[in-house]
């Protein structure tokens, strides 16, 4: 009578993610695709969810640079009869991606999950909940905080009386547009740092040793998407993102893949 002995993982290998799913090439292409089709319905219907609403978005939106304008000029300017159109149907795209940016995590973890762990895979909940409080919190902190002191500051550089500002809505659209996603998507750094030591791809040593590093590269950052070079505003980029940095060693020491002991240590 034959008996089937239960099958071992490699001696000195590391266990197999449960319940994994091996893909080919193409296999892994195709499911990108899926994800990445099921990521593109979600903003369409974001899309349609603030269709009606986007004027006053964008009357919303331009707030803080109509503030910042003398008060007999707070108005914006179009240079064709289809920036209107256009305008607004760039509110309507950005505002279907902010409205569908926890669907698209979503389909960023389903996309990654065959891979992970079981324990690792319980870290849904946390990844989509802190990912897209941080990408909203993000955008919140450049409306709310940043950008009251940011135009002012840029329109004070041309000082001369004989300047007069003229933006359109366009290139005004555009600029705090990119201002808001940047902030968001930087906002996004522990959540991460977190999962790519989860993962096993960076490790808490590795990102304390380059710590100065870091702090140089943030700052190099914050200075491309602050639009103003005085320090207040480059500041209130670069140390959240500094903080943030920390914060992600800390939940790498936390949530990072532990080294395998040596073959035969406990001999």
């Amino acid at each position: 009578m034959s008996s089937t002995a239960p099958q071992l993982p490699p001696a000195g290998g590391a266990p197999e993610p449960e319940g994994e799913v091996r893909l080919t090439f193409m296999e892994h292409l195709r499911d990108l695709r899926k994800r990445l089709m099921h990521a593109l319905l979600g903003v369409l219907v974001g899309m349609i969810a603030v269709g009606g609403f986007v004027e006053p978005i964008f009357h919303w939106l331009m707030n803080p640079v109509r503030a910042a304008l003398p008060p007999s000029q707070q108005v914006l300017h179009y240079t064709s009869s289809i920036e209107p159109l256009m305008v607004y149907l760039k509110v309507a795209v950005y505002g279907g991606v902010f409205v569908a940016a926890p669907w698209v995590l979503w389909q960023l973890w389903q996309f990654i999950a065959p891979g992970l762990y079981r324990k690792e895979k319980r870290l849904v909940v946390p990844f989509l909940f802190f990912g897209t409080l941080l990408f909203y919190v993000g955008a919140a902190f450049c409306y709310y905080i940043v950008m009251p002191p940011a135009f002012p500051a840029m329109l004070a550089i041309a000082g001369d009386a004989t300047l007069v500002p003229m933006l359109t809505m366009s290139s005004t659209l555009g600029l705090v547009l990119g201002m808001l996603l940047g902030f968001g998507v930087v906002f996004e750094v522990p959540v991460i740092i977190a999962f790519l030591a989860l993962i096993g791809v960076v490790s808490a040593d590795t990102l304390a040793k380059y710590r100065r590093v870091a702090i140089v590269v943030n700052t190099i950052i914050a200075a491309v998407i602050t639009p103003t070079g005085d320090p207040l505003n480059l500041a209130m980029m670069a140390v959240p993102m500094i903080l943030f940095y920390e914060i992600g060693i800390v939940l790498a020491r936390i949530l990072g893949k532990k080294k395998a002991a040596p073959a035969g240590a406990g001999a």
